[in-house]
């Protein structure tokens, strides 16, 4: 397969997206407005969404949470403005970029929650974010991570292994990041958000190889 760049990928799959997400994914109609429901803060609350992309989970958490204050972070430059047009409306802040490198800031956000995107990064790519994600949230705060995981140590690195080999016989450079699908197993998920510390971590729900995952700061 030839390796493309994550935001090309998203971006000229635009138009196919949410119908691939909700129809081919198994148990997305479910874990799509699941998650959604778990940040709840309150009226006004501010939530981040990491790699939000068009928004699936945003379309479940608005009809939820009218006032709530949501910043969105992803690559793919048409996937946020397509979550504009079905949003506009919202208090909605979108941040084209990489969530690795976006500041965050401190003690801004009463929760975050990512949905099918942080599975394409290891644990030691994950880590310095998370430990950012954490400082970011205020005390009570809590991250909502939903995703496919691995199940076992020896699928995560057949995984990893296979996206460097196919990166050293394409020529591509590490600084750039490309579509391949990396997931860890959730302990390891877990350890790594333990170890940004956040204090409490706990499997939340399941669906087949994909999870619900919350971690509290």
């Amino acid at each position: 397969m030839i390796l493309e760049k994550m935001s090309d990928f998203f971006d000229r799959r635009l138009d196919e997206y949410e119908a691939h997400q909700l129809g081919e994914i198994d148990s997305a109609r479910e874990f799509y407005p699941y998650t959604a429901q778990l940040p709840q803060p309150g009226a006004n609350a501010r939530v981040l969404d990491l790699g939000c992309g068009t928004g699936l989970e945003l379309d479940f958490y608005f009809s939820i949470n009218k006032t709530a204050h949501v910043t969105g972070i992803d690559l793919a430059h048409d996937m946020l403005a397509r979550l504009h047009d079905k949003h506009g409306d919202k208090s909605l802040e979108l941040i084209e970029g990489s969530y690795f490198d976006v500041p965050l800031g401190e003690s801004i956000f009463d929760a975050a929650v990512s949905v099918e995107s942080l599975h394409h990064f290891t644990q030691a790519e994950k880590l310095p974010l998370y430990k950012k994600l954490c400082r970011a949230l205020r005390d009570g705060g809590y991250f909502v991570l939903t995703d496919y995981f691995c199940d076992t140590d020896e699928q995560e690195s057949c995984f990893r292994r296979e996206l460097l080999r196919l990166k050293s016989e394409q020529g591509l450079e590490d600084s750039e990041f490309y579509h391949y699908d990396t997931p860890l197993t959730v302990p390891h998920e877990i350890e790594a958000l333990t170890l940004a510390g956040f204090s409490s971590v706990k499997l939340d729900a399941s669906w087949g190889s994909t999870h619900t995952i919350v971690a509290y700061k």
